[in-house]
């Protein structure tokens, strides 16, 4: 597998490098080893599935506070979605920058979200299925957000939201949050 650093500090793209054969392909998508000689630390402690059923469902923009914030390895496993870091860590040389890519069934890319970002996607697809490997576990209590159209940051979303749920459209604005 390839591990390339993104424009967000601590971030990075995983992209799969398949063998293939007749039965098809094997390949690695994860390797602890693989992630600590690039600089980047994910113990899987959960994994998550997220079904949306329709295109233009959006989710985010979702962080987990301290003193358990959550990195996690995003990869849409069927359907495709644009899918989004931002970077909310105070004293970081990427504050408040963001970072958006395509990630689908067939191009096999996942997104490495560092812990203190704020994370989102939006479903470009119907019947889009999202997995999430954390390396935290869900605390209900430190789970926070910023709104997904926050002037703070603004993330060019390739489509507008035709689903989101009253939480993530009500996420006060980044500068009122902090």
């Amino acid at each position: 597998m390839k591990l390339t650093p993104l424009e967000i500090e601590g971030a990075a793209l995983i992209e799969i490098e398949p063998i293939h054969d007749e039965r098809g392909f094997f390949a690695r998508s994860f390797c602890r080893q693989a992630f600590a000689d690039a600089g980047l630390t994910l113990n899987i402690v959960q994994s998550n599935l997220s079904y949306n059923a329709q295109k233009g469902t959006l989710r985010g923009m979702h962080y987990q506070a301290q003193p358990n914030p959550d990195p996690k390895l995003v990869s849409c496993i069927q359907g495709a979605i644009f899918d989004v870091v931002v970077d909310i860590r105070e004293g970081s040389k990427t504050f408040c920058q963001w970072f958006g890519i395509e990630l689908t069934a067939d191009n096999h890319k996942a997104l490495f979200v560092p812990p203190g970002c704020a994370h989102g996607f939006i479903t470009l697809c119907d019947d889009a299925l999202v997995q999430y490997q954390m390396g935290e576990t869900f605390v209900p209590g430190l789970a926070r957000g910023v709104r997904w159209n926050d002037p703070a940051f603004g993330v060019e979303w390739p489509l507008p939201p035709s689903i989101i749920s009253d939480r993530d459209a009500t996420f006060p604005d980044f500068r009122d949050d902090t």
